[in-house]
């Protein structure tokens, strides 16, 4: 399997599987949002998803794929840091306000920071046409949360606060890109870089709640927190996995403005699953976030 990765790597069907990659990815982590703001709260969600991941990727980190090079440890430790913080101001943001407001803010602001980012780490260069797609898309993401944040019923007060933290999320979202995209290029094995990440970014969202945030209802809901947890494992894996993948076989930043349209699957999540209202003026702001990536992709 590595063989086979490795071998596509900078060819044109390298970019095709990383394309594919990017997609399954939006759609997968559009679902893994939906579920960590579902039933329960986003803090026991998050919790029984991370260690369900850890334990599924053990292993294979240990009896799989080969230990990863010393150097590769050091930017492992940066990815867990900012995975940690990126999911403890997720939950705080999804805590305040409504998942379809939160979510495309976050979505929104991270493309554009990893596109930067890249540039700098990477020396990406975007042509006119792909900067031109990503002005589309993101006026699509960011329009979507001003449309929800103009259309939702209930008490506001929590929603500047939400709205911020929102926005440091999206910059946590650029920063974990960045760094895990440095460690999958540089790992000779971009599958065990992968499966460490998860294995030690699992444990720590379940002791923040072991810790602060477990309830005794809890308890009586053991049975569908853990079936929860398990297929969110399976979706967390999936989608950072095929979006870091994606990042080893075309751009970075490319990678990471497909991964938004994430925002479209999780609109019609929030419509069909969580019952949150969507309009045709919805549905003309999901249509730019889908052009807009089909432009970056494609240049049309």
């Amino acid at each position: 399997m590595t063989e086979w990765f490795l071998s596509i790597e900078g060819t044109s069907s390298g970019r095709t599987v990383a394309f594919g990659l990017a997609i399954m990815a939006a759609i997968l982590h559009a679902v893994l949002g939906a579920m960590q703001k579902g039933k329960f709260d986003p803090w026991t969600s998050r919790a029984f998803i991370d260690i369900n991941y850890c334990l599924l990727s053990l292993p294979f980190a240990l009896f799989v794929f080969p230990f990863p090079e010393p150097e590769v440890w050091r930017v492992l430790c940066f990815g867990v840091m900012a995975h940690a913080i990126y999911k403890i101001l997720m939950a705080m943001a999804f805590s305040r306000a409504a998942f379809t407001v939160v979510y495309p803010v976050v979505r929104g602001t991270g493309p554009l920071v990893t596109v930067l980012f890249a540039g700098v780490v990477f020396n990406e260069i975007f042509t006119l046409q792909q900067w031109i797609g990503i002005t589309v898309l993101s006026i699509g993401i960011f329009g979507l949360a001003l449309y929800n944040l103009w259309k939702i019923q209930g008490p506001r007060e929590q929603l500047p606060l939400a709205l911020i933290i929102a926005l440091v999320t999206g910059v946590t979202v650029a920063i974990y890109t960045t760094v895990d995209a440095y460690g999958v290029r540089l790992s000779a094995s971009p599958f065990s870089y992968l499966a460490w990440l998860f294995v030690l970014d699992g444990f720590i969202m379940p002791i923040i709640w072991l810790g602060w945030k477990r309830k005794p209802e809890h308890i009586k809901a053991l049975p569908n927190l853990l079936g929860r947890g398990f297929i969110g494992g399976l979706f967390a894996v999936g989608s950072f996995g095929s979006i870091m993948l994606a990042t080893r076989l075309d751009q970075v930043g490319k990678a990471a403005v497909l991964r938004e349209t994430s925002t479209v699957f999780a609109a019609l999540i929030g419509w069909i699953l969580l019952r949150e209202t969507v309009g045709p003026r919805r549905f003309v702001l999901i249509s730019m976030i889908a052009i807009g990536a089909i432009i970056v992709e494609f240049g049309i």
